[in-house]
């Protein structure tokens, strides 16, 4: 059996910038004091010139990056998520929202599996938080292919795109070369006619394993990876709704305002379908591992093919 390659998120953001700096001299990192667990520090050594430590001064960082985005570059900005879309929020919407900047919101450490940081650092609001701002794209890839896709495709966005990516190392749900991106437009990664799991970010491997141990149980799951939040595809959902009669959305974040409420909204509005969320339950996170966390919160496979099996039998 081929090992499962593991890698975090962040870390392919921070080798994805490097690529992007090799080949466009546009490109501009700004990071709040953060570089090294935000892996911008690999930009920062190949070229200091365009990497900018704006220190613990998050708003001053966005600000900041409006103007030098205004000058005509392409501005990546980067920090912990809980920080970028809270402690920055009115700069955010004023300076680069309002005036649809090129700014890149590079937001890592996001969810309940930052970990041992505890619930005053894992941002479980930030998806929804953004998502309210007009001019906003918001992207949360589930492995480091689908990342570095994320990084390429944003840069060349023109216009606010916010990138959520985790601490915790994942693993692969494509291989090298095989993760068609397009920001906009989900992927439906594996087929099935019972009913339909829509995900999000690390979530999505998970949804995976339990798709294939639900079929073990004769539910046939289709799985959809649903990498950006905003614009949404509601073609694929709407699809996958009419065709599969049941959709369930997972999705490490709270289930108010994230994946699951973009969801809601598409299907109220054009295919009304029974529907369940699963996520964090209108409430913070709290210190532990990773993997403790996840298993609190009733982010596993396992709890994944426990709640699908009940609602679809």
């Amino acid at each position: 059996m081929a090992e499962v390659k593991m890698k975090a998120t962040r870390e392919a953001y921070g080798e994805a910038l490097v690529e992007l700096g090799e080949k466009n001299e546009n490109i501009i990192v700004l990071d709040a004091d953060l570089s090294k667990s935000t892996k911008t520090d690999s930009f920062k050594k190949k070229f200091p010139s365009r990497h900018i430590n704006m220190g613990i001064a998050e708003a001053n960082m966005m600000s900041t990056a409006a103007g030098i985005a205004s000058c005509g570059k392409t501005v990546f900005a980067s920090t912990f998520a809980v920080f970028a879309a809270g402690r920055a929020f009115e700069q955010i919407r004023n300076s680069i929202c309002y005036t649809k900047l090129n700014v890149k919101i590079g937001a890592t450490h996001a969810g309940i599996s930052v970990g041992e940081d505890g619930g005053s650092h894992q941002a479980i609001e930030d998806i929804a938080i953004m998502r309210a701002l007009p001019n906003m794209v918001i992207i949360s890839p589930c492995d480091a292919e689908e990342s570095k896709k994320a990084v390429e495709a944003a840069a060349k966005y023109d216009g606010p795109v916010y990138l959520r990516f985790g601490r915790l190392a994942v693993p692969a749900v494509y291989g090298e070369g095989e993760c068609n991106f397009e920001i906009g437009k989900g992927i439906k990664i594996k087929d099935g006619g019972d009913v339909t799991i829509i995900a999000t970010g690390l979530m999505v491997s998970k949804c995976l394993d339990a798709a294939n141990e639900l079929e073990k149980q004769g539910i046939s799951a289709r799985v959809i990876d649903i990498h950006t939040i905003k614009p949404i595809d509601k073609d694929i959902i709407i699809k996958a709704a009419r065709e599969t009669g049941k959709i369930v959305t997972v999705e490490e974040h709270s289930i108010i305002g994230g994946l699951g409420g973009a969801v809601a909204e598409v299907l109220a509005e054009n295919a009304p379908t029974a529907m369940m969320r699963i996520g964090i339950e209108d409430k913070f996170g709290k210190s532990g591992t990773p993997a403790a966390l996840l298993e609190e919160y009733g982010l596993t496979a396992e709890n994944v093919v426990r709640k699908v099996a009940e609602f679809v039998k």
